[in-house]
């Protein structure tokens, strides 16, 4: 399947181009706001078909830390449905909950899922690896890493050395950007 849709859809919906202050403290000559995407209809089916070409078949749940995991989890969630394929989707909150039920997973995640950690946009990826760490602690199985766009080239070292795949679906070259810019 070709990316070139969704690489298209990426440049001209949630890329920008100026003077930005990444959440790293670096300076940047552009800028992914990947939810410009993940949160339009038709970015969402480009997402969901990209991402479900990918993800292997015996995964059984997505999600990741919330915000920036949730539209694609619950996107590829939703359209994986519709193609009789079931895969529970839940958010890793950034803090423990201190009502309710409590934690810091909400939504369907069940022990021993296999698990696909998601993200719309990725630097460094240390909020994947987070999530992965949150997940495992919840008695599931992170299996991948994937996000919607990859800006920094270094999530596949990281997650390596945590024995996981990373797949990213556009990466900072397809937008026309080195890596880390």
């Amino acid at each position: 399947m070709s990316t070139a849709p969704l690489v298209d859809h990426v440049r001209t919906h949630s890329v920008r181009e100026g003077d930005f202050v990444l959440k790293s403290g670096q300076r940047s000559t552009w800028f992914c706001d990947a939810k410009q995407t993940t949160c339009r209809p038709d970015g969402m089916l480009l997402v969901a078909d990209a991402a479900l070409a990918a993800i292997p078949d015996d995964v059984t749940a997505i999600g990741g830390l919330t915000m920036g995991a949730d539209a694609v989890a619950f996107g590829v969630a939703a359209v994986a449905a519709t193609r009789g394929r079931r895969l529970n989707s839940f958010s890793v909150r950034k803090e423990v909950k201190d009502h309710g039920a409590g934690g810091r997973i909400g939504g369907a995640l069940d022990p021993g899922d296999r698990v696909v950690i998601v993200e719309d946009a990725v630097t460094r990826g240390v909020s994947m690896l987070e999530a992965a760490d949150v997940v495992a602690e919840a008695g599931a199985t992170p299996v991948l890493l994937l996000s919607v766009v990859d800006r920094g080239g270094t999530v596949a070292a990281m997650a390596a050395d945590r024995g996981l795949p990373f797949v990213a679906l556009v990466t900072a070259p397809d937008l026309g950007f080195d890596y880390g810019s």
